[in-house]
């Protein structure tokens, strides 16, 4: 349990993170965190992202790039894939997109006209539109085969096999294994993706989550830069959070002392890393922020105390720590 003072930071703060501190950190009752999680389409971060959304049901007038970009400078984070990532991880229903799926049925991808639903040749914008067609309710059950054809030999996935890589990429593999573990969850078809998803986890294991296998080194210099929203890059905190929801849904409720079984220990070195940031008031700063334009900024600036990177870091801390508690005799 985190101490008051920091509680009370984090629970000030928009119902997009608010409800998943109560659910996370605080171990408050279901009906308090659902309560406040029903807000979010109608204050803050939610409504004003909502607001920007046009009549066809996207935003900026693009699927992945607004209309107008030509290419030139930053990537922008203001078209459709991007808005619909961060309303569900802000836990909005898919009742306050009513219609939009559909809408989006006649959307096509900037890369060779392909439907949106159906997704595309680079495997992060499929992982993310897996994510969102489970959640909005669209047919995305070919993305599934999609992905299972697209596992290259080495366990993970790249965004550049189209370009003839052999090899798997952290960032890519991260964000396969996310969209798969929501199909899971959505669905409870386990049996269909559960191998794939296992070698995806042992590509990043294997290498601790941060290493390259060649060399033993950091894979690139962002890996320890923790930062909120992460968007479209790689760093351990992403990798942590996903194992522990990996776990969560393995064990049904979370880890609790009585469990059998530890996390990964190869992971280790990167919770440490992880917990190695935190600042003696219990934060984490901002590890950096993208350029491009977004709607709103959503979190601080680089450098300065992040609730978002210290939400998350915080819950993996306590995952982590919960699973190491039990008594070595109760460990396997």
């Amino acid at each position: 349990m985190i101490d008051t003072r920091l509680s009370n930071w984090l629970l000030d703060s928009d119902p997009a993170l608010r409800w998943q501190v109560e659910r996370d950190l605080l171990d408050r009752d279901e009906d308090i965190w659902q309560a406040t999680q029903a807000k979010v389409p109608s204050e803050g971060f939610g409504r004003e992202l909502l607001g920007h959304q046009d009549a066809d049901g996207q935003w900026a007038g693009g699927a992945y790039f607004p209309s107008d970009f030509r290419g030139e400078g930053p990537q922008p984070w203001t078209a459709t894939t991007w808005a619909l990532n961060q309303l569900r991880d802000w836990g909005a229903p898919a009742s306050a997109l009513e219609g939009t799926a559909e809408k989006l049925a006649s959307v096509r991808w900037e890369y060779e006209d392909m439907p949106y639903w159906g997704g595309e040749v680079d495997v992060c914008i499929n992982a993310m539109t897996l994510s969102n067609g489970l959640w909005l309710g669209a047919d995305v059950d070919g993305i599934v085969d999609w992905f299972l054809d697209h596992q290259l030999d080495d366990g993970g996935w790249n965004c550049e096999w189209v370009d003839g890589s052999t090899v798997a990429s952290f960032h890519s593999t991260l964000n396969a294994l996310i969209g798969l573990l929501d199909y899971q969850v959505r669905t409870g078809d386990t049996e269909r993706v559960a191998a794939a998803r296992a070698r995806g986890e042992e590509y990043l294991l294997r290498r601790d989550l941060f290493r390259r296998l060649s060399t033993g080194e950091p894979s690139y210099d962002r890996v320890f830069s923790l930062a909120h929203p992460r968007r479209a890059y790689y760093n351990v905190l992403a990798a942590a959070d996903y194992f522990r929801d990996a776990d969560q849904f393995r064990t049904g409720t979370g880890r609790t002392a009585a469990d059998k079984s530890t996390p990964d220990p190869r992971m280790g070195e990167a919770i440490e890393v992880i917990r190695s940031a935190r600042q003696n008031d219990g934060t984490w700063l901002q590890g950096h922020r993208l350029d491009g334009d977004v709607w709103f900024h959503i979190d601080a600036p680089t450098g300065e105390p992040s609730k978002w990177v210290t939400l998350q870091a915080t819950r993996v801390l306590q995952w982590w720590d919960a699973a190491h508690s039990a008594p070595r005799d109760q460990q396997v």
